[in-house]
């Protein structure tokens, strides 16, 4: 049982809005949260993380200085930052836009306006990113089990093997793309118990991955979990038709992962 609570948590907000911060830290105010530090600018923000460590970075998409996706590469490359969850609050609907945020991890990505249950949500998503619960399966011993994860996005692995790693899942082995993901699992005599992939990859994509694991080496039954930000019907359609056990949206939010794991490990 966790023992840290929403009210509980520090934030650091960026929003060069003085308008746009004060009805973001109404909202924050109403779930009890008095530690919030604001910042107008990403400059301004870094200058504020190289001396205080929140437990949440809230941003804009558009700052003066920068985007919030150039801010979280700066923060993820900081060892004594990259750990710290990070939630975007923008109007932003663009694919092309979203995406390297998505790519990123990031525990929410609520539109401008949001919804004040979303907001609550995705609080709750940080606290369980922050003190997870290990994650308790029926046919499995937790630390016994073996994970392939595939992405091209080495801020995404490593946020989605974080992820994993908080729930008790320890033995994770990683691969940048498709082919590599195909040429592991050969080469291991396919011994795995779960495959965590992306979709849009170069050399082989996800779709091309499952297909290959289902049809080429004849493998039916590992589970194979889809994470992704693509949004085409047509496509997901073909990933289904594919052989995917589950597909899981980008952010990866710890709550939603944990509830598919379990129905498809236990399944």
């Amino acid at each position: 049982m966790t023992s840290l609570k929403i009210e509980d948590l520090s934030i650091l907000l960026v929003e060069p809005s003085s308008t746009q911060l004060k009805v973001i830290i109404k909202h924050l105010k109403e779930e009890g949260i008095a530690s919030i530090e604001g910042a107008d600018s990403g400059n301004s923000a870094l200058m504020i993380l190289s001396d205080y460590k929140p437990d949440l970075i809230i941003s804009s998409m558009y700052l003066p200085d920068m985007t919030a996706a150039e801010m979280i590469v700066k923060i993820k490359a900081n060892e004594e930052l990259n750990d710290v969850p990070f939630m975007l609050i923008s109007s932003e609907t663009r694919f092309s836009a979203l995406d390297p945020i998505r790519q990123a991890g990031v525990v929410a990505i609520l539109p401008k306006p949001f919804d004040h249950d979303n907001l609550r949500r995705a609080l709750r998503s940080t606290i369980e990113f922050i003190e997870p619960e290990e994650l308790e399966l029926d046919n499995y011993a937790i630390e016994a089990l073996r994970v392939l994860v595939v992405d091209d996005s080495s801020m995404a692995r490593k946020h989605i093997v974080r992820v994993l790693n908080n729930m008790g899942i320890t033995q994770i082995t990683t691969a940048n793309d498709g082919k590599a993901a195909a040429e592991l699992f050969q080469a291991t005599g396919e011994a795995f118990d779960l495959i965590v992939t992306d979709y849009n990859m170069p050399e082989m994509d996800g779709r091309e991955l499952i297909s290959h694991i289902r049809n080429d080496r004849q493998n039916t039954f590992i589970p194979i979990l889809m994470v992704t930000s693509e949004s085409n019907e047509t496509r997901l359609d073909q990933v289904q038709q594919a052989g995917v056990s589950a597909i899981c949206d980008k952010p990866f939010e710890p709550q939603n992962v944990k509830e598919i794991l379990f129905r498809v490990l236990n399944g």
